[in-house]
């Protein structure tokens, strides 16, 4: 069996992510989040189902919240293919599909099997994310430095002052000592309720608004994230970070060194990785999926990593004239 990932499977994934987009995209600002989440995510697992790949789900969603709407799968493909990591989100952002804001996309990462970091325990990780002009300066102490000693660092790095930095967080109460820190040290902060995978994408890109991205998020998102940072040639800091006493006694009965910081290479190592994501509701990285009488257009972003490619892929999709 050929264990190499097809270097034309960045098309099956983008196919896959255009499948849940399409679908979400129906339910944008009904207010229903879990159950367009759960309708995406059926259509992402049927897409990727039939794709000759033997993937397996690295690390799933926290399934407190969603496990009666979107039931998580662990095993990805027709089985016939390379053995693969596969990390996926059908609606990163629900809120944001629920509400018609900016921000969700349809997302998939994949690498070799046993290259994705995959911690027994744990939902969430403290992460950094900067560009590839940062990339040579960041170094692990950064992820537990106090944050004006980071931003001097990302500032010097890219020739501004640290007032001319923007720096996103996802918007919780979690944050919050971290955004005073950030506006004590003069920067600014962008603030989301969701849709962090997004706004990292854009950290990591050599021409962006968004200088850094830091804060605790998904582990599943992290890792999504790490792919695409990886392919743009970007650095990416995670450690675990555990959001509550449960969580944290998990956390320390399974990993051995929880307090472990782990570099973009520790988090995905190789760089035999694919990333694709299709926007739902648009924004500053993909534009939403449009719907005519006959066709819907979707915008999405291919990612390979040995190669540093990036594409661009706009799409129709005509519709059975009975439909």
């Amino acid at each position: 069996m050929n264990t190499r990932i097809a270097d034309n499977i960045g098309l099956d994934l983008v196919r896959a992510t255009e499948t849940a987009a399409l679908t979400a995209g129906r339910w944008m600002g009904l207010g229903q989040p879990y159950e367009a989440d759960a309708v995406a995510t059926t259509a992402l697992l049927s897409a990727l189902n039939e794709i000759d790949i033997d993937g397996c789900i690295a690390v799933g969603e926290d399934q407190a919240s969603r496990a009666r709407y979107s039931p998580i799968e662990n095993k990805i493909g027709t089985g016939s293919g390379p053995r693969i990591d596969i990390v996926l989100d059908a609606v990163d952002g629900i809120n944001q599909l629920a509400k018609g804001y900016p921000g969700a996309l349809s997302v998939i990462a994949v690498a070799p099997d046993s290259c994705m970091w995959a911690p027994a325990s744990g939902v969430y990780m403290d992460k950094i994310v900067v560009n590839d002009q940062v990339a040579p300066y960041l170094v692990p102490e950064c992820i537990n430095a106090p944050a004006a000693w980071t931003l001097a660092l990302v500032a010097r790095a890219k020739h501004k002052k640290i007032s001319d930095l923007t720096v996103f967080l996802l918007d919780r109460p979690r944050h919050q000592d971290l955004v005073d820190e950030i506006r004590a040290a003069g920067a600014r902060v962008l603030l989301r309720t969701d849709g962090d995978i997004s706004m990292g994408i854009q950290a990591a890109m050599s021409k962006s608004r968004i200088d850094i991205l830091m804060g605790a998020g998904g582990i599943p998102e992290g890792l999504i994230l790490a792919c695409a940072v990886k392919a743009f040639g970007g650095a990416m800091l995670g450690k675990l970070d555990p959001q509550s006493p449960e969580e944290q006694e998990a956390v320390e009965k399974v990993v051995l060194d929880p307090d472990q910081v782990l570099t973009v290479e520790e988090l995905v190592s190789g760089d035999e990785i694919f990333f694709a994501a299709t926007g739902i509701t648009g924004g500053s990285l993909l534009d939403r999926v449009h719907y005519d009488a006959t066709h819907a257009t979707t915008n999405s972003l291919m990612l390979r990593g040995e190669t540093h490619t990036q594409r661009r892929i706009i799409t129709q999709h005509f519709f059975p004239l009975d439909q």
